[in-house]
């Protein structure tokens, strides 16, 4: 009886104080997973709150209040549920002394914080814990608690949720490997297909944004400026223009009306603009710790044309080369320097940077010099109307050179002389081949001679010796005839992509950002001034002077 007489009555925070009823908290929990079961609406939010509303009406006289916490959608290995958290809020503060669940799962499926909160923390503060489906009641029944059927359980429902993670991501990296889009929300410039939600097709309006900001950061804006402009021009953020078009959206940053850089890297940076699919870049670090991190590139998962490009991969590797290259702009600066992550120093290879001098006027020394030691390195020092007009002098001479190799190509493609000299080449190397033959078996045999007792030892190895030299100076030549015949199968016409490059500015007159993207690799600057232009397509313009060569040469000296 006197059990009875007492029940309702608990020590809470301090020995001197009592409560005559308790501050009930009912939490609720419903995932994604639970609504995607179907008919089984037995964790459904409202029968869960029916079934603890009963409870608590049937022992209403327990209770001096009662507050309901809810999360709906949230799966229960994620501790950072918004009503979870208020509710550890409200315990922490004595505002909820008394916690009640369905079944262990709402409260929790992560094994070790369910223990740590209901073994620990609730019994240090006197907090009571129910779970009608386990028939848990920490104050009527303390031996409950520590009932074996609560830990198994735990671990159960933490199993369930490791098993659960496991399929689900095994499901996704199948439809990534197939080219099925599987993201929440298409990125911005592409919707998804009404019929198909795997399926991505180009949005005409937010795709002319795209184009517009690949092509200011290759004319020389900064990512910073890029993001002004759009503002200024009332051009409407990524998540802001899907709230106006009705379009699905995130909720997370979706009231920012801005852009802002990090946008426009995100933007510049996604190969799913060129066409294709670039998924599982990002991932959550496990099924019980749900911090997004990135994932190296060499993990993600592409699959090429998988829907209409936005984006060249011409335009698109342009950009990701500029964004490796030390293009930092002033804080008020908008425009990147025409310069700017192309100037290396010829003697310690570190950036040379643009300096401001009396009179606003322009020069470049080596950062070396400049902002670590003096003994270092040395100044490096070009006036920028110097470099200027270096590199431009360098470029028209780059461009000359290819609208030579083009005529001449025009000329061997037209000729008839191409064919004879492919069956040159064929007969020079069949001739060589046979030698070759000839001197492995000279070679295999002769051995034997010296074991017969026809040679010496000595003349053995020098015969060895000097038939090695032979199949070493025959094999070089067939490799040099092999690589002319393949030079002379490659065709080389006026579509070149090295001398479409060059050819288009052969009436260029001044330097601008985007010739310096498309056409150099990077400067080098002597300590005298001299520079030296590194360009791209170097490898290809050779091959071409090579593929000439090959095809306006008479006759082709062949050591022997």
């Amino acid at each position: 009886m006197a059990r009875a007489k007492n029940r309702g009555y608990q020590q809470s925070f301090s020995p001197s104080y009592t409560i005559s009823r308790w501050r009930l908290g009912i939490y609720i929990r419903l995932s994604k997973e639970d609504l995607k079961k179907g008919k089984d609406d037995s964790n459904s939010v409202k029968n869960q709150r029916d079934l603890l509303n009963d409870f608590y009406r049937r022992n209403i006289d327990e209770f001096e209040s009662i507050t309901e916490y809810v999360d709906d959608g949230h799966t229960g290995t994620d501790a950072n549920r918004e009503d979870f958290q208020r509710l550890l809020a409200d315990v922490m503060s004595g505002k909820i002394n008394c916690v009640i669940v369905k079944d262990l799962s709402r409260f929790a499926r992560n094994y070790s914080d369910a223990g740590s909160l209901i073994d620990n923390l609730f019994v240090q503060m006197g907090v009571r814990f129910i779970s009608l489906a386990e028939n848990v009641d920490s104050y009527k029944n303390p031996d409950s608690v520590s009932n074996i059927i609560v830990p198994i359980t735990n671990v159960m429902n933490d199993n369930y949720c490791y098993q659960t993670s496991k399929k689900i991501r095994q499901v996704f990296d199948y439809k990534r490997r197939n080219g099925q889009y599987i993201g929440a929300f298409a990125p911005y410039g592409y919707v998804k297909h009404q019929k198909d939600k795997h399926r991505l097709i180009v949005d005409p309006d937010a795709a002319e944004n795209v184009k517009l900001i690949f092509t200011m950061l290759i004319q020389g804006s900064s990512k910073r400026a890029i993001a002004l402009y759009l503002n200024e021009h009332g051009v409407p953020s990524p998540s802001a223009y899907k709230v106006q078009k009705g379009l699905p959206v995130s909720t997370r940053g979706y009231d920012d009306p801005m852009w802002g850089a990090r946008m426009i890297h995100s933007i510049l940076t996604n190969p799913t603009y060129t066409g294709d699919l670039a998924q599982g870049r990002s991932r959550v670090k496990s099924y019980k710790v749900h911090q997004i991190e990135a994932v190296p590139r060499e993990e993600w998962v592409e699959v090429a044309g998988t829907h209409e490009a936005i984006i060249d991969y011409e335009t698109f590797d342009k950009v990701q080369a500029l964004l490796q290259r030390d293009t930092r702009t002033s804080p008020k600066g908008r425009e990147v320097h025409l310069f700017s992550g192309f100037l290396k120093c010829a003697d310690c290879g570190r950036a040379i940077t643009r300096c401001v001098g009396k009179n606003n006027n322009v020069y470049y020394s080596c950062s070396t010099y400049k902002n670590r030691s003096r003994t270092a390195c040395t100044m490096h020092s070009i006036k920028h109307e110097r470099l200027e007009a270096a590199v431009l002098f360098a470029v028209q001479h780059q461009v000359h050179l290819a609208v030579s190799y083009s005529e001449i190509v025009t000329q061997i493609n037209s000729a008839p002389i191409k064919k004879s000299q492919s069956y040159r080449l064929d007969d020079l190397i069949a001739a060589k081949e046979r030698e070759l033959t000839k001197i492995t078996r000279y070679k295999q045999s002769l051995y034997q001679d010296w074991k017969d007792g026809e040679i010496t030892q000595q003349e053995y190895r020098d015969m060895k010796a000097d038939y090695e030299r032979q199949t070493s100076d025959i094999s070089a030549v067939l490799t040099r005839l092999n690589a002319e015949r393949a030079e002379l199968a490659n065709d080389v016409d006026n579509e070149h992509p090295a001398l479409v490059a060059f050819m288009k500015y052969q009436n260029i007159e001044a330097l601008n950002r985007e010739i310096l993207v498309e056409l150099v690799d990077y400067i080098k600057v002597y300590e005298n001034g001299n520079i030296s232009v590194k360009f791209k397509f170097a490898d290809e313009l050779h091959k071409i002077a090579e593929y000439i060569e090959i095809n306006t040469t008479e006759d082709t000296a062949v050591a022997g």
